[in-house]
């Protein structure tokens, strides 16, 4: 017994230890961003046009062109993402079919490929093969191949959480299986789905390698006025000043304060979805 306790007690302490270590590095790093980085943020920072190849000005551009990726890839990839994974969950369910078991593998797989396999292959199917150019539309279309995986396996997720009851009521009542899972399991699965969104945004918002092969610039103080303009994003931008910056030194401060954006432009819209899933989730429980 007091062996037993002893076991329990050493795996309470070493799960606590590693939650503190997580929590403390989150802080970490977020209390050296906001202690170094904040004093550059300013209105002027969020508002206006990079100048002096980059070492003074804001970030506007990038801030536009990041939300504007975003709504893209979500707007490619959510559809498909769901699409697939109703077909994964109503229709293939635990099927051990060669062609369930090969759609499944190739899933599970392409949520482990490396962000830069994602980038040549955007540069070779949309900006070379299908000429969409270096572009809104050929980074949109690949980070949406790389999210799709985050929203299938979540989306999937939140499906299976639907009690079978539900199901079982719709058909009772002489619905056809489309029309059961239409009303009686996509509405209750819903609230998942937007962790799924959470999820895809948070992945693909601060890439950078399929971003860079695909249609962003180094210096656009421009906005783009269409999906096949190229376009400023904030990880690439962050990239730039650290990386190819003539004075890193000098642009340090306004590395820091980028991220800090990028990361308050995440949260928020993060945020954002997450008062969304409450709210409908409150109003299904009402």
């Amino acid at each position: 017994m007091k062996l037993r306790k002893l076991k329990a007690h050493l795996a309470f302490a070493a799960i606590r230890a590693s939650m503190l270590v997580i929590v403390g590095s989150a802080c970490l790093i977020l209390g050296y961003l906001l202690i170094n980085g904040f004093r550059v943020i300013s209105w002027s920072f969020i508002t206006e046009d990079p100048r002096q190849g980059m070492t003074a000005g804001g970030v506007f551009p990038a801030i536009f062109g990041t939300v504007y990726l975003m709504f893209l890839t979500l707007l490619i990839a959510l559809p498909i993402g769901i699409a697939s994974a109703i077909y994964f969950s109503e229709y293939v369910g635990g099927r051990s079919s060669g062609i369930a078991v090969v759609m499944r593998s190739a899933t599970s797989m392409l949520a482990g490929v490396p962000s830069i396999v994602y980038g040549l292959l955007g540069l070779g199917l949309f900006v070379l093969l299908m000429r969409f150019g270096f572009s809104l539309l050929s980074a949109a279309l690949t980070l949406s191949f790389l999210t799709l995986p985050v929203i299938i396996v979540a989306s999937e997720e939140a499906l299976h959480s639907v009690p079978l009851s539900y199901r079982e009521a719709a058909l009772a009542l002489g619905a056809t299986k489309w029309q059961a899972i239409r009303h009686a399991v996509i509405p209750y699965a819903i609230p998942g789905i937007m962790t799924a969104c959470i999820l895809a945004l948070s992945r693909a918002a601060g890439e950078t390698a399929p971003i860079l092969l695909t249609g962003v610039a180094y210096y656009l103080p421009r906005l783009p006025m269409s999906v096949f303009d190229q376009f400023m994003a904030l990880p690439f931008h962050i990239f730039a000043l650290t990386t190819q910056s003539v004075n890193p030194i000098k642009t340090r401060p306004i590395q820091l304060g980028t991220v800090l954006v990028l990361m308050m432009l995440v949260l928020g819209m993060n945020l954002v979805a997450i008062v969304v899933r409450a709210q409908y989730r409150r109003r299904i429980r009402h």
